[in-house]
């Protein structure tokens, strides 16, 4: 790969398509890990507290080696700084938990929680097939687990996204990737909502953020409307990610028995009108095909 500079801080490496300060990182502690295949624009940082806490720490204002047309560093300190208020509004025990936030000379910092666990979706070290095949992969793993502990982990998700509805927000750009499972625990963690809107919208774009696996007709339709029936889709399309096959969406590549898969594929009917109206009435009937 050309036009790229490798940097390293405390002894990580990772690279930028520029050379760009990390001196602000010092006071919070000592780098373990980097994330830099971001295409948001974003890296983010691993770090421990001399008492051995440790953060996660996401930063906008460097030139990412990944970055896509939306990531370039003004963009990405924009969406950075706006997403402050929504992981404020939207707290809850299966989102990371934002405790501090701050300007740099050249960005923007936000400052979490770190969480144990892994994320399902890490493409950097297992792009597909390996995602699917490789037994180190995380999401290999987590689909070799019984069906009973990943419909408690689906179940985590749908419960957030019912207090995200509540709260009047639409989520935006969910995907796996958004996902970190604690395989000691069996707990779910969502890590991003960055891009989540307050109210229901036009989409102004064509093509909108996320990945294709779990977006919406209407996320890929100019003038379409996002809202809940939009959210219920996604859900949809994650429980198909976490239990079946994925875009294949035949009850063959499906785990969790016919009731709950008569729920799952009505959600993610190409035709709105055919889906629950809400996530809120989506998870009863979850709940009904469960008990």
């Amino acid at each position: 790969m050309t036009d790229q500079v490798e940097l390293e801080i405390d002894g990580v490496s990772f690279v930028l398509k520029e050379s760009h300060s990390f001196d602000w990182l010092r006071p919070l502690g000592t780098v373990f890990r980097v994330f830099d295949q971001q295409d948001s624009g974003n890296i983010s940082f691993g770090i421990v507290q001399k008492d051995g806490k440790r953060l996660f720490v996401k930063y906008a204002g460097a030139h990412t080696i990944h970055a896509n047309h939306t990531g370039s560093p003004p963009k990405a300190i924009r969406n950075l700084k706006s997403s402050v208020s929504v992981y404020e509004d939207l707290a809850h025990d299966t989102l990371i938990r934002l405790t501090n936030h701050f300007a740099t000379d050249e960005g923007y910092a936000c400052v979490f929680d770190w969480v144990n666990g892994e994320c399902l979706h890490s493409h950097w070290y297992f792009p597909p097939p390996a995602k699917y095949e490789d037994p180190r992969s995380p999401y290999y793993r987590f689909r070799q687990l019984p069906v009973e502990t990943r419909i408690r982990a689906m179940e985590q998700i749908l419960d957030f996204h019912i207090e995200v509805e509540r709260r009047g927000y639409v989520a935006v750009d969910l995907y796996d990737g958004s996902l970190i499972y604690d395989f000691d625990k069996h707990a779910m963690k969502i890590c991003d909502i960055d891009l989540y809107r307050k109210g229901s919208f036009t989409n102004t774009m064509g093509r909108m953020w996320g990945s294709s696996r779990f977006m919406s007709p209407e996320e890929f339709e100019l003038g379409a409307a996002i809202d809940a029936v939009t959210n219920v889709f996604n859900m949809g399309a994650m429980a198909f990610g976490l239990l079946g096959g994925e875009k294949d969406r035949s009850y063959e590549r499906w785990d969790a028995g016919e009731a709950l898969y008569q729920v799952v594929i009505r959600a993610v009917s190409d035709d709105r009108s055919e889906r629950y109206a809400s996530i809120a009435e989506l998870a009863k009937a979850w709940k009904q095909a469960t008990i």
